[in-house]
């Protein structure tokens, strides 16, 4: 969870995984987009950049300031609600898991969410943060209207449209202006059906896609070199709350079982990283099958308490079932020493000049280091692989992505970078990172 305490200390910033580490010159913490408006005016009369923080939990460089911190720490909450267009406006620093419970009270809820909820919803949008569901976007899909402070310190409201700063906007890396307030459309609030069952390799193959047809939620842990995955289904249904007991009985056995299980794992593979194989295909063989329903928000999220380096890559939902055989092959020579499985979702196209789905349904595969393993080759064999899948890595996880690489795999990167000219053309927002990213 994000420590303002520590943010506000001022000595050093960094990310939730501890690999990006800043001392940025200047933090600030405004209360209003007036208060916005003028750091960065500021930092364009005093040729510095900004990163808006967010909750720092990107594995990329992608918020890190170079000479400016802002935080939206002290701009959140449910700004308003219209029930007839079932859109909600928020304050942009509102964290994920703050949004739930407010929407739930007037009978409203997210129409998808990830595993985890720490993240900012400005963050979450400007990154294209995602769940699973191949009808289901992003969390930039539902937004309906941005509302940011430009690189000139001009305030926008823009509603979606089929324009070209709508485009930029849906995944913007925060390179076009501070991003204020966001309208999203939700849904009437509902429960989720959670079912986790364990499989074969080659059943889940076989069967992957109907499954993801039939479900509206299919989640995939595929562990190194063994034959079992885990899968995780949900599905909609009318609202029923958990009870407190239910809450404290998962709450223990995630915490104490399963987190606290895996981290002694982690531990021992760090301290003898050939361990690793063997260490996968126990966690395999351990995989608990469950079943629970609650509201949407109680049910999206899953405590991540054993800290990682993560990168994360999406392919064209076609190639799926041969990139999975081919990673699994790979692991069964043993070269690789991973014991942490890979999360495998699905998401429908989205149409955003950014968005790693380029217009296709897509699997997102992720790929987790435990933190103080070394990620290096492990990531670098990743980065090769998926260069064979055409695949884009999500902007806040790691990656070998160059500008080269930037400007082959999003044809209409051109026109996101004219309109970010356009918004910011002081480069206040354009730190060192994203030149390498985006400027040839």
């Amino acid at each position: 969870m994000f420590s303002i305490e520590k943010w506000k200390s001022g000595e050093k910033w960094t990310n939730w995984a501890g690999n990006i580490i800043s001392y940025p010159s200047e933090m600030y913490l405004p209360r209003s987009i007036e208060e916005v408006v003028n750091v960065v005016k500021h930092a364009r009369d005093t040729k510095k950049t900004i990163r808006v923080t967010g909750a720092a939990h990107s594995f990329s460089a992608v918020a890190m300031p170079e000479h400016i911190a802002l935080s939206l720490h002290n701009m959140r909450g449910l700004i308003s609600i219209d029930a007839e267009k079932q859109e909600a406006t928020l304050w942009a620093g509102t964290y994920l898991y703050e949004i739930g419970p407010q929407l739930a009270k007037h009978g409203f809820g997210l129409i998808n969410m990830g595993d985890i909820q720490e993240q900012t919803i400005a963050g979450a949008v400007s990154t294209g943060t995602h769940g699973t569901g191949v009808t289901l976007g992003s969390l930039s899909s539902a937004v309906t209207r941005w509302c940011f402070v430009d690189g000139n310190g001009t305030y926008h409201e823009h509603d979606r449209d089929a324009d070209e700063l709508s485009e930029t906007l849906h995944v913007s890396l925060g390179m076009l202006g501070v991003l204020v307030k966001v309208t999203i459309k939700v849904l009437p609030l509902y429960s989720l059906h959670y079912i986790g069952s364990r499989d074969t390799l080659t059943n889940g193959l076989a069967t992957f896609a109907k499954d993801i047809r039939q479900h509206r939620h299919v989640e995939w842990f595929y562990f190194p070199g063994s034959e079992t995955i885990q899968i995780k289904r949900m599905n909609a249904m009318a609202p029923v709350y958990q009870s407190q007991w239910s809450k404290v009985v998962e709450n223990i056995k995630l915490q104490i079982v399963e987190n606290g299980a895996f981290f002694a794992i982690s531990e021992l593979c760090k301290w003898k990283p050939t361990l690793s194989s063997a260490m996968s295909k126990l966690a395999a063989a351990n995989v608990v099958e469950a079943e629970k329903i609650g509201i949407s928000y109680e049910i999206f999220p899953s405590p991540r308490s054993v800290k990682f380096q993560e990168s994360e890559y999406a392919i064209a939902l076609p190639q799926f079932e041969a990139c999975i055989e081919e990673i699994h092959a790979t692991f069964k020579k043993g070269h690789l020493n991973v014991h942490f499985p890979l999360e495998c979702r699905t998401t429908a196209g989205e149409s955003g000049y950014l968005s790693p789905t380029q217009g296709q349904e897509s699997a997102f595969i992720a790929f987790h280091m435990y933190k103080g393993m070394s990620e290096e080759p492990y990531f670098k064999w990743i980065h090769t692989l998926m260069q064979k899948y055409q695949g884009r890595p999500h902007w806040g996880k790691q990656s070998h992505l160059t500008a080269s690489h930037v400007q082959a795999l999003y044809p209409n990167i051109d026109k996101f970078l004219a309109v970010r000219a356009q918004y910011d053309p002081d480069k206040v927002f354009l730190t060192h990172y994203l030149e390498q990213l985006f400027i040839l």
